[in-house]
């Protein structure tokens, strides 16, 4: 049954759609499930603190289309010996609809194999329109030529890869979701006192994804592509990492902070945003210094085959340590008087001093 409803949905979607819209769509699934896996594997548990919950069944027409239950009322029929209408019913369901669903699928199949040939049409590249706003953008962040085109690409992979979007945007929904599970173990269920908390620096939590994202940055579906690296007319590697780098933070972290920032806001009040400008400045200094201890590579210029989650586990470890100097260094700076912009400032001179230093690299290195 479920092997021709989705077919049965392949077939609707490309009845008005391309095959891309349908890879989009695959792809959007397949990351909403990752992140629910990641998201409930934290949340679930810990729901159970907060409701006292009984289980009891109480039959209702809409039921009949969660179609779990249709296999659940014959295992309660079997296990059990309940034998009312509602299980009945249920259970005929669950042995008449997969055969009709075959025979639909048998009928539509001629109409699905024509729309099929749809997946090998890859679309219209569509034009990438810049607005005044993000050309004056790309002129602050961006000090070059070669660094805006880079940025620009690395943007467009960043949200086009399909194998990237679905290993790390799943990280970034989890990087929302972490801090606050972090707060509700922290006061259970009594929140009378959170905004006089210092527990607002749970949004450090946020910056542990970064390491992983990093590492994934020299990875790419497209791989085979990277050729242009060698021909292109490029006289130095700096504006290809600190494009690529800038084109991360401004483009998947920020919008995740930014979100977080607005709810952190909301519970603690505007007297933190301060210590939020803060979390990001450190957020961007440690994406370079993860970027410093990692193996260089040339963005998107591996094959995912070669990427091993294993391998990478102990340096990821070890940079996390990172978030706990930051975040103590944050907490030592709100015991004092205007502690926070003294901070502010540290955080600053250490982004300029580090990020100098940091894209210095050779072809000799990467090859080494």
């Amino acid at each position: 049954m479920i092997v021709c409803l989705t077919a049965l949905i392949y077939l609707f979607i490309l009845r008005f759609f391309d095959g891309e819209k349908l890879k989009d769509i695959i792809n959007y699934v397949q990351i909403g499930l990752s992140l629910m896996i990641m998201v409930g594997y934290q949340l679930l548990v810990r729901s159970f603190q907060f409701m006292d919950l009984t289980v009891a069944l109480e039959p209702q027409w809409w039921q009949i289309f969660i179609f779990p239950m249709w296999y659940g009322a014959s295992m309660e029929m079997m296990m059990n010996g309940a034998f009312q209408l509602f299980y009945l019913v249920f259970s005929a369901f669950g042995i008449l609809i997969p055969f009709l669903s075959i025979w639909i699928y048998m009928k539509c199949n001629h109409v699905f194999e024509q729309n099929l040939q749809k997946l090998t049409y890859h679309g219209k590249a569509k034009e990438n329109k810049h607005s005044k706003l993000r050309s004056l953008f790309l002129r602050v962040i961006c000090h070059s030529n070669e660094e805006k085109a880079f940025f620009r690409f690395a943007s467009s992979m960043m949200k086009n890869e399909r194998d990237f979007k679905l290993k790390v945007y799943p990280s970034l929904g989890f990087s929302i979701v972490i801090p606050f599970i972090f707060i509700m173990n922290g006061f259970d269920t009594n929140l009378d006192h959170l905004s006089t908390s210092k527990l607002y620096l749970t949004i450090y939590f946020s910056l542990i994804i970064i390491p992983t994202i990093m590492i994934l940055l020299k990875f790419s579906g497209k791989y085979k592509g990277a050729w242009i690296y060698r021909v292109a007319p490029i006289q130095q590697l700096k504006p290809i990492f600190s494009g690529t780098i800038k084109a991360f933070i401004f483009k998947l972290y920020l919008p995740v902070y930014l979100v977080l920032s607005a709810v952190f806001i909301v519970l603690f009040g505007v007297g933190v945003l301060p210590d939020l400008v803060v979390v990001f400045l450190n957020a961007c200094t440690y994406a370079v210094i993860c970027f410093m201890i990692l193996k260089k590579s040339i963005p998107f210029s591996e094959s995912f085959d070669q990427y091993n989650q294993n391998s990478n586990g102990a340096i990821v470890f070890g940079l996390m340590l990172f978030v706990g100097l930051f975040a103590g260094l944050h907490f030592v700076s709100t015991l004092f008087s205007y502690g926070i912009y003294l901070y502010f400032v540290i955080t600053i001179i250490c982004l300029a001093t580090i990020w100098k230093l940091a894209f210095n690299i050779t072809w000799e290195k990467i090859i080494g």
